[in-house]
């Protein structure tokens, strides 16, 4: 069983599978088709992804891959915390150009899904965090894109954690907002 809930921005939502526990431990289903199906999310996915980032302050983001091979992704983390940012990137959105974040941690057990023509990004918020998420098409090297984590006209929120955060080189050289390849 999962609550489901949409953002701000309504094609970004919050997952929270069900889970149970005992002195022994706890189980989850994180992921089922037929009942992400019955919610209306009727996805396919095709890889799974896992980062680690060993320290707080790690920005991963923003990336996105274009069509053909663009992804919808379910991100989880299953140590410590992050704040996932989702950033409209569809031109013929009513939210072009607008974002939505949410912390999404292990202890609250939750998960969001970012549909295709989002780009996506997050900041961690604890050190060792891990992420999981999983991608409805395969990596794309010619497709993949990138967009400046701290573009002025997006303004995202990012949250101080009082210090600079550490970028990938990529990252680190991403273009603007205006000068990015974005969705029809």
């Amino acid at each position: 069983m999962f609550e489901i809930r949409s953002l701000e921005i309504k094609d970004v939502k919050e997952i929270i599978p069900e889970k149970f526990g005992d002195d022994r431990g706890f189980f989850s289903e994180t992921y089922n088709q037929e009942s992400f199906k019955a919610l209306g999310v009727d996805l396919q996915f095709v890889q799974d992804n896992h980062s680690l980032s060993a320290e707080i302050g790690v920005l991963r983001g923003l990336h996105y891959q274009l069509p053909p091979k663009a992804q919808d992704k379910l991100v989880r983390v299953v140590k410590g915390a992050i704040y996932d940012v989702a950033v409209d990137i569809r031109r013929s959105s009513p939210t072009y150009g607008k974002w939505v974040g949410l912390e999404v941690s292990a202890a609250k057990w939750n998960q969001i899904l970012v549909p295709k023509g989002f780009a996506h990004g997050f900041v961690t918020l604890e050190p060792g965090t891990e992420v999981v998420y999983k991608v409805s098409d395969l990596y794309s090297p010619e497709l993949d894109r990138n967009i400046r984590y701290d573009d002025p006209s997006i303004a995202i929120s990012w949250p101080d954690l009082g210090s600079a955060f550490k970028l990938s080189e990529k990252d680190r050289k991403a273009p603007g907002f205006g000068d990015a390849e974005t969705f029809e």
